[in-house]
């Protein structure tokens, strides 16, 4: 397979979308890291991703999503998480949160909770309204590999695996993004730019 690095054109960006509607996969930038994307509500394409990261089944992928309303349809969003959307999303934050029976089981793995991403990044908003599905999307690179941040990574680590790679240049924050487990009493699950001290604030903790 020949593996295209495409401007983030409206042209492209439709492309972009109308292939991950037909369950391939796209890389595409964020805020922190270069995402490999899937439709999230389409378990073949996600299953996709796993193969192509080699990453394990245990693992859940995270729902991109464009807009609060979009989450809404995932996810259920209690009143505490809601002072974190109107906080810090959209912006480098995943929320884990419990899921609705529309996510498929397979991209949670098995789990009953599915975690939440609103990116800042202007692409990779248009990218997921241009597809018009949530995007499955961890980050574009081997399992084990560094996170990329540009998109020659992205072709170093996928090239030959993937139809495109649309390049936004260097992601600005360049690290995976603060994940946060609100499923219970809240946790930090991996740490990133959002800080334990930003969430306890914003929660009034």
């Amino acid at each position: 397979m020949l593996t295209e690095i495409l401007a983030p054109t409206a042209e492209n960006l439709i492309r972009a979308g109308n292939l991950i509607r037909a369950g391939e996969l796209v890389a595409f930038p964020t805020e922190t890291v270069y995402g490999l994307g899937a439709d999230g509500l389409n378990a073949e394409a996600c299953q996709k991703i796993y193969a192509v990261k080699g990453r394990p089944a245990v693992k859940p992928l995270t729902l991109h999503v464009a807009s609060l309303e979009q989450a809404a349809e995932l996810a259920e969003i209690s009143p505490a998480a809601e002072k974190l959307f109107a906080e810090f999303l959209p912006g480098p934050l995943t929320i884990i949160l419990p899921k609705k029976s529309l996510v498929p089981d397979f991209v949670t793995a098995g789990t009953q909770s599915v975690g939440i991403r609103f990116p800042a990044n202007k692409i990779a908003q248009e990218l997921i309204k241009a597809a018009g599905v949530p995007i499955a999307a961890p980050s574009a690179n081997i399992s084990g590999a560094p996170a990329p941040a540009t998109a020659r990574e992205v072709l170093e680590n996928l090239g030959g695996l993937i139809p495109i790679i649309l390049d936004g240049g260097r992601c600005t924050v360049g690290i995976s993004s603060t994940v946060l487990d609100m499923t219970g009493t809240p946790k930090i699950l991996r740490h990133g730019t959002i800080t334990t001290a930003e969430i306890e604030k914003a929660l009034g903790m």
